[in-house]
């Protein structure tokens, strides 16, 4: 009889892993996830993009997982992501797992093109962000657009069914043994071997499992920031060349690291919504329809010692923060208001030559030094100091600040080179097992894991 194999998790670690499986015949594959179909996932309303109505369910869960609705754009390098190199045991290996991610979007409907600096390009960029003490990391990136992703993971998923993957949709698991996972509506499922992917809706769930299965974790640090939106002119002559931008900055005052990430060119702030109802921001980048805008990522690393090494919960108290000040909704402030030590008003919004993606019945104007951290706060405004050499224009008094944005690190579980936990044929993924960050490095996980368990079957 063909083993069982469960997967837990629809996103991009379970469904590149199941893809991986279904060409072993030897295989029974199930797929559990909380969430619904691609195509169900969002709400009607016409608006989606920007008023993101949708429930947190709808947005992190789901076939696609919080990817499908993310920038669409796939960062292909193995130092992007996760450290995939270790990850993956070689370089090589990791560059021919990348390409096989790669492949298998452009076979289900990706675009063509890749984005990739011109070498002349490359050291110009470089020459500029090292005059002032910044790194620039040149990307090969491929744009999916947040409008194509829906259809290209469809697209995967009635490729997995029409190779023998059943789909269990709407099904929350809630417990892990050894031999069964447990689901919310009482129902038992046996496996042979069982791969935990949840992404980050289920990070929190995920790690109490594996305490309870005494398997070993540990804390990774929470990168916390805001979202910057400036005139997308000022942005065009890198990202023409480089869809999204990575630099890497050390402030003068703390020494603390921050980056940039998940530039969304001509693109839209979106709300993020929790379950906890607390609410951060995002970016959405659409090929076919574009703003006057572009806006990215600036996140703080933080990592914390003792007493306190919970680095989601500090992540959350500063979310929670946010959220109270902001009525239920992000806070939007003007740069030179904050340099200034003082509010933004609606009317400034309004007056502001740089018109807020994400509007003000869906924001608050305010005063974002209220809710992070001095440190926090003087890490950003240093590091769009430093940019400005690069991008002129970014420190103007018009940019605007988006807060929170947050990228939470799920606890790290602790494998062997396959994947595998302590507990026999029980193996991890994806972003909220804590070994990637984002959509490439979530799927090179997966493959690596079902690579792992078509070896112990074989």
């Amino acid at each position: 009889m063909p083993s069982k194999v469960i997967i837990i998790g629809a996103g991009a670690a379970g469904l590149f892993a199941a893809y991986e499986l279904c060409e072993s015949n030897q295989l029974e594959i199930t797929i559990i996830d909380e969430g619904l179909p691609v195509d169900q996932r969002l709400c009607a309303s016409k608006e989606h993009k920007r008023c993101m109505k949708c429930t947190p369910c709808r947005m992190l869960s789901g076939v696609g997982g919080a990817g499908t609705y993310s920038s669409g754009l796939l960062n292909l390098d193995s130092h992007i992501g996760g450290n995939l190199v270790e990850l993956a045991g070689t370089e090589r290996r990791a560059n021919e797992l990348i390409e096989k991610v790669d492949s298998i979007f452009v076979k289900h409907g990706a675009p063509d093109e890749i984005f990739y600096p011109t070498k002349e390009k490359i050291e110009e960029i470089q020459r500029l962000a090292g005059s002032v003490g910044i790194r620039f990391l040149p990307v090969r990136q491929r744009l999916i657009g947040t409008e194509n992703a829906p259809t290209i993971i469809k697209s995967i998923q009635k490729h997995l069914e029409a190779n023998g993957v059943e789909f269990l949709l709407s099904q929350k698991a809630i417990k892990i043994t050894p031999h069964q996972v447990t689901l919310e509506n009482g129902r038992n499922l046996d496996f042979d071997f069982c791969l935990a992917a949840p992404g980050r809706s289920g990070m929190h769930w995920l790690s109490e499992q594996m305490e309870q299965l005494n398997i070993r974790t540990n804390y990774l640090p929470v990168d916390i920031g805001v979202r910057v939106e400036v005139p997308s002119f000022i942005m065009d002559h890198i990202c023409q060349y480089e869809r999204d931008p990575k630099f890497h900055i050390y402030t003068p005052t703390y020494d603390d690291f921050v980056r940039s990430f998940c530039t969304n060119h001509q693109g839209y702030v979106v709300q993020e919504v929790y379950d906890d109802k607390t609410v951060a921001v995002n970016g959405h980048s659409f090929i076919n329809e574009k703003s006057e805008n572009t806006n990215f990522a600036l996140l703080v690393r933080v990592a914390l010692t003792k007493p306190l090494e919970d680095t989601s919960a500090y992540g959350k108290s500063i979310v929670q923060a946010c959220t109270t000040l902001g009525g239920g909704k992000p806070i939007v402030q003007r740069l030179g208001d904050i340099k200034r030590g003082r509010r933004s008003t609606e009317d400034k919004i309004q007056s502001n030559t740089v018109q807020p993606t994400l509007t003000l019945k869906n924001t608050t104007a305010g005063d974002i030094s209220m809710a992070l951290p001095h440190r926090i706060l003087t890490d950003l405004i240093e590091a769009i100091e430093k940019l400005d050499a690069v991008i002129p224009g970014i420190a103007s008094s018009n940019t605007l600040l988006y807060a929170p944005e947050i990228k939470y690190s799920a606890k790290l579980i602790i494998t062997n080179k396959n994947l595998e936990t302590s507990v026999e044929n029980l193996f991890v993924a994806g972003d909220g097992a804590g070994q990637t960050r984002g959509i490439i490095g979530a799927a090179v996980s997966g493959l690596i894991a079902a690579q792992g368990i078509i070896n112990k079957v074989s």
